[in-house]
């Protein structure tokens, strides 16, 4: 439904096709299915495990002669051929009967089965195939000879089995242990059990009649192929021999034009269909009200995000129409967008080596009913969205984001489900499928319990199914309790609609619970997406070079589109645009200019996002997460009842075919081989056929036909938009023919390409979204972003690794490719290690592998070691899953930049390789795994944070180390250090540091990047004098340093009487070239000017000119301004802008230090004396009452009140320590530039300042003033420890 269509057909069907045993060719075993046996048993055999079936156990000779497959063929197809569909016969025959030919016997079900099906081209573009299976008496003694051969055969095999007493396999022994016996105990048990006796019983062979067309028009296959069916069945002959029936549908039933309806008839009566316009949502003909009951609410909503998120899709069940139901369900309500990526909905058992395609899939999987979940062999698990449909559950991948307004979406649609008397919940019993529901009747609904429904409820009936407000009561009855059995339903006429409605009651019902759920549906999208278009980028360059660098073109503003969403949609958001079918909509978005242009799809869209924007009188771009409800439901409805209704076209009546006399005449009970001559070829009479058409349906609607439903695909856009995007997605569905090796292994190669290629694509624009696209030019960039979009980003990298590392993978244990390679790695190594080797405390690196390590850091870093990383994520306990480890050690190894170089050393053991992973592998094909390590070399540029920021509440190791300066030695240091540590996400408390090592390791819960250290000593002993040169503090796990620079005294007495400081912290980069091979420095804060100016050693003063201590508090400020305009998530460490290098508190020292007076040689004098003695000054002025204005006094009293604050602090911080915090208090409270002007003022600095100082210099103080002020509109909020101890 959601893609291209073949549209030169304009006829209803292109072909009618019958299955089923060849008699000629005898009973031939499946190769397919056999292929499809060996497959697997060489996936055992050549992995760890050899007890499986071989080759020759193809035939499957434990499953007894009725329970086999056999080979169907094509007995015949009616045209011969049609220009515009080519025949496929290997396909169709695949497709009609999955599992091949089917033997019963008097005793068994025969039923018949209808399912659909759908045929994806080459081109994209899709037919569909409808389809009934049946049971006919096997005529050919041969054929029943030779079962009842197999069977002695069969149950001589299976004698010989229970009467051997069993002995100890060999592991090389091939023979299969019979899985489908229940180890019978005696033999007449066994022949009891299926068995089949030429004398006794009949034998019956499945045979299949078939519809191919242009469009899904289900329900009329299905009522034409049944009347088929029936006609050849019932006692009385038909009216017309079968060959008119077939001939009419073939060849003189058109296609409903778009927005009309068009009646046929069938053998026993009429067929209805109908067809949308172009303003309504697109052609869909399955029933969604057997999906809900199926899975209930709750999970298709899952399982409708995972496949927006195109994640792969597995569906399972062992009727084939519920595995195309779904599938077409889903992908229908995805409007406006299209699922992109492979789309099988009936994978063929030959196929099953699809399931490694390490591409995103949506694919259905036949089970036979017997085998349950835990059987399935499913090669990739960890990002897998598995539905076991007849069971009613889903098995979904981790960190799956809620679709946006979940609560309220279900709340919505649960109203119109409960109005057609459908439970949201999954309902079990409706297994019996689709016959319960066509004898289902309104009348039978209140008394049917089957359907959940209670006995005699009213209000279930489906009459109300026009009353939204009974439906709102339902649901609030639903959730309080109360019972509404009493309430009096009257009929009302007037809206009773079903005396003029041409088909049947259940079919409208179909229709209209679609066409309301599917309008919800694209409600939410219309609503989520009404201002889209404003963040489209137009390309700048004309269409050809467009295409030629699509892969580079970014062409929506994600991160603006994001920045304007509510919080909770972000998760969601962020992941769907990164999608192929998001990309996909807007390139077409951008392809189509003008409205004649456009795909249906995006008209449709467009359209009613006009609509939404011309009701929203607010501003467009401004989001809520208000939800809003659907609100067409109504029109979209009455347009589908008025064309069933009024029924626009008739076909031709089947009529007499100009037979020869005898022909046409068939045996009652079997179909038969019908007469070729006159259907293959159509009326040459018949006007539309040869394409002119009549007065009615003029060329326009043609054209118009062409581009709604059924996408053009041959025009020149969709062929751009196809290779613009070919993603290693062309794979839309596997050839479905002649499956030899070398097929397989051109399938597999396209999958290594495009891997190679969506890896190099992840991770340039991961390396942009992080550095910004002129840094990634320039070869540098910022220093960090984190928050959704890296998660999302680094979420979808993990993702793309678990698929190239399960590709071709032959033994896994868990559910994660990726994790279960480490752990083999991980058995090995320590296999190996167990030989005593190196000794040596763990933590420090033996010289060989020593990293080049700057010689000034007093701390080895830590050894570069694959195990210990994989031990880390081991002991976190919070972790429970293989795929949840998976993603944390790529988290890990991306923080520590050693992803590439782990994977390297992973890979390096090519014998595990070998073992794991079959010939075709991504792992095994050396140039392009070779590739694919390079580009993950280039993550090593940037700083990640994704771990540290990720797993916020588990237990890290911190190593700290306080380093004294060499000048003075601290040997003779008497007193007790303590530390205290603080991070972005937590503080540690004071830890005593134990004096004679000046070290300590501690275990705490994660602290995040570490901003400030607080460090001081208790003053004890003779001599408590300290000088500290750094403190170097290192995360256990991810080994990140931190240096915290001091350069001062802690004493009493010296330098500034502190015994107490804060330091702030930087990330240590480490200077290693070993493996550097991306030419990038090192990730640093950029430099700013002053840095040109200063090379400060901690203990000279630098003298500035006023113009670079200008400078310096401009870019200081700078900083903070540059800080505060980054989206929330990405700010970096503000206590580094106000207190680290070249901060705010540097800057402001500088500007005071200007022109200060020193007094005597030997005794300092800090600029807090000098703010002590104005604090004196400006509070006996207040006492003496001087005449000043209310402002003055108002700042003056500020500033005495922090001052008195500060000082009286239990607190044993230095002159210097006040110092910075009376700046960060004020640059808290926006009273820096007020303090400025009162200083500038005040009498004592013209006592303690030279005539030169800036201070004095009232243009230089204005403009200071004025810089200051811009801090005004910032909402500064201080790190704890920085104002300890201040109640302000």
């Amino acid at each position: 439904m959601s893609t291209g269509f073949s549209s030169s057909s304009c006829r209803f069907a292109d072909y009618f096709v019958s299955c089923g045993l060849d008699t000629e060719s005898g009973l031939e075993p499946d190769e397919l299915s056999a292929l499809c046996q060996y497959i697997q048993a060489t996936k055992f055999r050549d992995g760890a495990r050899g007890e499986l079936a071989s080759a020759n156990e193809g035939e499957n000779f434990e499953q007894s002669p009725l329970r086999r497959t056999f080979k169907s063929k094509v007995l015949a197809h009616y045209p011969d051929n049609v220009e515009w569909n080519p025949f496929d016969q290997d396909a169709v025959g695949m497709l009609c009967m999955p599992k091949g030919l089917s033997f019963r016997t008097q005793t068994d079900i025969r039923e018949p089965q209808f399912h659909s099906f759908i045929i994806t081209r080459e081109d994209g573009s899709r037919t569909y195939g409808f389809a009934l299976t049946f049971f006919e008496e096997v005529t050919s003694k041969q054929i029943c000879s030779a079962m009842q051969t197999l069977y002695h055969m069969h149950n001589a095999e299976q004698y010989d089995i229970l009467h051997t007493p069993p002995t100890p396999r060999s592991p090389e022994d091939p023979r299969p242990t019979p899985h489908h016996l229940h180890a019978a105990p005696s033999l007449t048990r066994l022949q009891r059990f299926n068995s089949y006796d030429i004398s006794r019983d009949t034998l019956f062979v499945s045979k299949c009649i078939c519809l191919i067309t242009p469009m899904a028009f289900a329900n009329a296959c299905r009522k034409v192929l049944e009347q088929l069916h029936q006609a050849v069945t019932s006692p009385q002959p038909p009216p017309l021999p079968l060959e008119s029936y077939v001939y009419n549908v073939l060849y003189e039933v058109p296609l409903p034009p778009a927005g009309r309806s068009l009646k046929f008839s069938g053998v026993y009566g009429p067929v209805l269909c109908q067809r949308p316009s172009t303003a309504e949502l697109p052609l869909f003909d399955f029933p969604m009200q057997e999906v809900f009951e199926l899975l209930g609410l709750e999970n298709v909503l899952q399982l409708f995000t995972c496949a927006l998120l195109e994640i792969q899709i597995l569906l399972y069940s062992q009727h084939y129409q519920r595995l195309m139901t779904v599938a077409e369900s889903i992908t229908a309500l995805m409007f406006p967008f299209q699922w992109q990526h492979v789309y099988v909905p009936i994978l063929p058992a030959s196929l099953l080596h699809f399931l490694d395609a390490p591409v995103p899939y949506l694919m259905g999987l036949h089970s036979n009913g017997q085998d349950d979940r835990t059987k399935l062999e499913l090669p990739q698990e960890a990002n897998l969205c598995f539905v076991d449909i007849d069971n009613h559950f889903i098995e979904l991948p981790e960190d799956l984001p809620q679709f946006p307004n979940k609560l309220e979406f279900i709340q919505e649609i649960s109203e119109i489900l409960l109005a057609f008397g459908l439970s949201p919940e999954a309902n079990p019993q409706c297994s019996e499928g689709q016959s319960k529901l066509r004898g289902f009747r309104s009348g039978d609904v209140a008394s049917d319990k089957r359907n959940g429904n209670l006995a005699g409820s009213p209000l279930n009936s489906y009459l109300l199914r026009e009353n939204q407000t009974i439906a709102r009561l339902q649901a609030l009855v639903k959730r309080t309790g109360v019972s509404l059995e009493k309430l009096d339903v009257k009929e009302d006429t007037s809206t009773n609609k079903e005396s003029k409605v041409q088909c049947d009651e259940d079919e409208m019902k179909m229709h209209q619970l679609n066409i309301r759920v599917r309008e919800v549906f694209a409600n939410r999208f219309t609503q989520m997406f009404s201002d889209y278009e404003v963040f489209v980028i137009q390309p700048s360059q004309d269409k050809e070079s467009w295409f030629s660098n699509r892969d580079q073109m970014q062409n929506f503003d994600k991160a603006s589109f994001l920045s304007d969403q509510p919080e909770p949609y972000l998760p969601f958001l962020s992941r769907f645009l990164e999608t192929q079918m998001f990309a996909s909509f807007i390139d077409s978005k951008i392809l189509c200019h003008d409205d004649e242009d456009k795909e249906h799809t995006l008209r449709v869209f467009d359209s009613r996002v006009d609509k939404i924007r011309m009701l929203n009188v607010r501003t467009p771009t401004l989001r809520t997460s208000m939800y809003q409800k659907c609100t067409n439901i109504d029109e979209a409805e009455k347009a589908i009842e008025m064309r069933l209704c009024k029924i626009d076209h008739t076909a031709l009546h089947p009529h007499l075919l100009d037979m020869k006399i005898g022909q046409g005449r068939y045996e009652p009970g079997f179909f038969p081989r019908l007469q070729s001559d006159v259907l293959s070829t159509g009326p040459t009479s018949n006007k539309w056929a040869k394409r002119s058409a009549p007065a009615q349906w003029r060329r326009r609607d043609r054209q118009k036909q062409h581009t709604e439903h059924l996408y053009l695909d041959n025009d020149q856009r969709e062929k751009y938009i196809q290779e613009a995007r070919n993603l290693g997605t062309t794979l839309r569905q596997p050839k479905l023919s002649n499956l030899s090796p070398s097929v397989i292994a051109q399938t597999n190669w396209k999958f290594v390409e495009g891997l190679l290629k969506e890896c190099r694509n992840k991770t340039k624009r991961m390396l942009v979204e992080k550095m910004g696209r002129e840094a990634v030019e320039l070869g540098h960039g910022e220093v960090s972003i984190t928050g959704v979009e890296e998660n999302t980003l680094i979420a979808s990298l993990c993702d793309l690794l678990e698929r190239i590392w399960s590709h071709g993978l032959q033994v896994k244990q868990g559910k994660s490719a990726l994790w279960s390679h480490l752990l083999h790695y991980q058995e090995s190594k320590e296999k190996r290690d167990a030989t005593p080797a190196g000794l040596g405390p763990p933590g420090i690196i033996h010289d060989t592998e020593r990293r080049k390590s700057d010689a000034g850091c007093a701390m080895p870093p830590l050894k570069v070691s694959l195990i210990q990383d994989m031990r880390h994520i081991q002991n976190i306990s919070e972790i429970k899953t293989d795929v949840g480890k998976a993603r944390a050690w790529v988290r890990l190894s991306m923080e520590k930049k050693l992803l590439s170089r782990h994977l390297k050393q992973l890979l390096s053991d090519h014998e595990l390789t070998k073992k794991l992973y079959k010939r075709y592998a991504f792992l095994r094909c050396d140039d392009e795994k070779e590739q694919f390590l390079y580009h993950l070399l280039s993550f090593n540029a940037v700083d990640y944070f994704c771990f540290t920021n990720v797993f916020t509440t588990i237990m890290i190791p911190y190593h700290v180390v306080i380093i004294p300066s060499k000048k003075l030695g601290g040997s003779m240091f008497t007193a007790n250090p303590w530390v205290c540590v603080s991070g972005e996400l937590a503080e540690t408390g004071v830890l005593q540091v134990p004096k004679n090592t000046l070290e300590i390791t501690f275990e705490c819960q994660n602290l995040g990047k570490l901003t400030t250290i607080q460090m001081g000593h208790d003053n004890s002993g003779l001599y408590a004098k300290w000088l500290v040169e750094s403190v170097m503090v290192r995360n256990g796990i991810t080994g990140h340093t931190y240096k915290f620079p001091c350069g001062r005294w802690l004493g009493k007495g010296v330098d500034d009487g502190s015994l107490e400081r804060i330091l702030v912290g930087e990330l240590v980069t480490n200077t290693e070239n070993e493996e550097r091979m991306c030419r990038t420095p090192p990730m640093q804060q950029s430099p700013g000017m002053m840095r040109r100016f200063v090379t400060i050693s901690p203990n000279s003063k630098p003298k500035l000119n006023t113009g670079q201590i200008q400078e310096g508090v401009g870019e200081a400020i700078n900083g903070i301004v540059k800080h505060f305009h980054k989206p929330e998530k990405e700010r970096g460490s503000l206590t580094l802008l106000l207190c680290g290098e070249y901060g705010l508190v540097w800057a402001l020292e500088q500007v005071f230090q200007h022109g200060f007076k020193s007094p005597r040689l030997f005794k300092n004098v800090f600029i807090w004396d000098f703010l002590e003695k104005s604090q004196v000054y400006f509070e006996s002025a207040e006492q003496s009452q001087m005449t000043q204005d209310e402002n003055w006094q108002m700042r003056v009293r500020h500033f005495c009140h922090f001052m008195r604050a500060i000082n009286s602090t239990p607190r044993n911080i230095g002159k210097d320590g006040k110092f910075q915090m009376l700046v960060c208090l004020g640059a808290r409270d926006h009273l820096l530039h007020h303090w400025i002007a009162l200083l500038a003022e005040c009498p004592i600095t013209a006592q303690m300042y030279e005539d030169t100082a800036l201070l004095k210099d009232h243009s230089l103080v204005n403009s200071l003033i004025r810089v200051l002020q811009t801090l005004q509109e910032f909402n500064i909020t201080l790190e704890a420890s920085l104002v300890k101890g201040i109640g302000i």
